[in-house]
């Protein structure tokens, strides 16, 4: 699987070249599935907003970026209906498109769902992430994100060794400013990138690489 972990979706024309790069054909081409499931554990979603997101009208660009086709997928409802359904849709996809909300909440349904432990099978999937979508990727996000009461903490997936703090410097989140993801950061027990909503990182066979048309910052 590779990966496209974004704080604000695809933002810029440097996030959406490298979002074309990992597919290795133009969107236009590809089949995308959507997963809203992350908004359902964070306080301030809304059915209202799972739907803009779902319908292309979110302020992250992800779902209307012209794909050949969008469909739903909703990691509450997989335990019901079992693997022989949904995996077939997985595998036929090119490329998950994953929305904020709440890391821990959304762990919590990969593993239940069965996904987090099918999407190794899937090596040509790409996975595209905006801020809670992202972060599940990582080992840890910090008591500062964390909303939903999960057993686990605020430990994550875990498939990539860093971590991330998003919405770097964004005005409607004063909170998330650059001294305090240096606090978050001296925390978080690894490495670790702030990035702003015009900033991505990608992870294609084990390599990272920042994409950014704004701002951003490694603690190492």
């Amino acid at each position: 699987m590779k990966l496209l972990l974004t704080s604000g979706g695809v933002t810029n024309a440097s996030i959406r070249s490298a979002l074309a790069a990992l597919l290795g054909k133009p969107l236009g081409e590809c089949q995308a599935l959507c997963i809203p499931t992350a908004e359902y554990g964070h306080p301030m979603c809304t059915p209202a907003s799972a739907w803009r997101f779902v319908a292309g009208k979110s302020p992250s660009p992800m779902s209307d970026l012209g794909w050949k086709s969008v469909g739903l997928l909703e990691l509450t409802a997989l335990p019901s209906i079992g693997p022989e359904r949904w995996q077939p849709w997985v595998s036929d996809a090119d490329v998950l498109l994953v929305d904020g909300g709440d890391a821990c909440y959304l762990s919590h349904w990969m593993t239940q769902s069965g996904l987090a432990a099918f999407l190794p099978s899937l090596p040509k999937l790409v996975w595209v992430g905006v801020s809670a979508g992202s972060m599940v990727m990582t080992p840890r996000i910090g008591e500062d994100f964390v909303n939903w009461r999960s057993p686990n903490g605020d430990r994550t997936l875990g498939l990539v060794d860093f971590s991330i703090y998003p919405h770097l410097d964004n005005a409607s989140m004063p909170e998330n400013s650059l001294a305090n993801a240096e606090r978050w950061a001296a925390g978080i027990g690894g490495p670790a990138y702030a990035i702003d909503d015009q900033t991505a990182i990608t992870v294609d066979e084990g390599k990272v690489a920042v994409v950014s048309e704004g701002s951003w910052r490694y603690f190492p």
